[in-house]
């Protein structure tokens, strides 16, 4: 039988990610910084970088990323934040998430698939797969 978790880490965790999904980055880097894992991932797969992308934050993105947190990470549903954002259109995160490494054909389904999907075609070349 596994232990329910303290409360005052779910409390803090959740602060956490609430920072990822709101932008705020400098609060966001002093808890990684700290020690907070760059990669930290919620009950659904979610990691910061995930949240802060799908909300359209490039600047903690590139905070995370340059922290180690992994730009292809997939959730629980394997969607990679780069998918997320070509989702909701968020260029400046995609940009940094390229620039940070992430794979368009990473996750199920891809950012490239995501693209094709949403006739998204100017990200299409961004990805090299016209």
């Amino acid at each position: 039988m596994t232990e329910a978790p303290d409360p005052e880490v779910v409390e803090l965790a959740t602060k956490i990610f609430d920072l990822a999904r709101r932008g705020q980055t400098e609060a966001l880097v002093a808890y990684v910084d700290a020690g907070v894992p760059a990669g930290l991932t919620n009950d659904r797969g979610d990691s910061l970088v995930m949240l802060a992308a799908y909300h359209g934050h490039a600047d903690a993105v590139r905070a995370l990323l340059d922290r180690g947190a992994e730009a292809d990470r997939p959730n629980d549903r394997g969607q990679t934040p780069l998918a997320g954002a070509v989702f909701k259109g968020e260029t400046e995160v995609i940009r940094a998430l390229l620039e940070g490494g992430a794979d368009p054909h990473a996750g199920t389904p891809s950012a490239v698939d995501t693209a094709r999907m949403f006739g998204k075609t100017d990200l299409l070349k961004m990805f090299g797969a016209e």
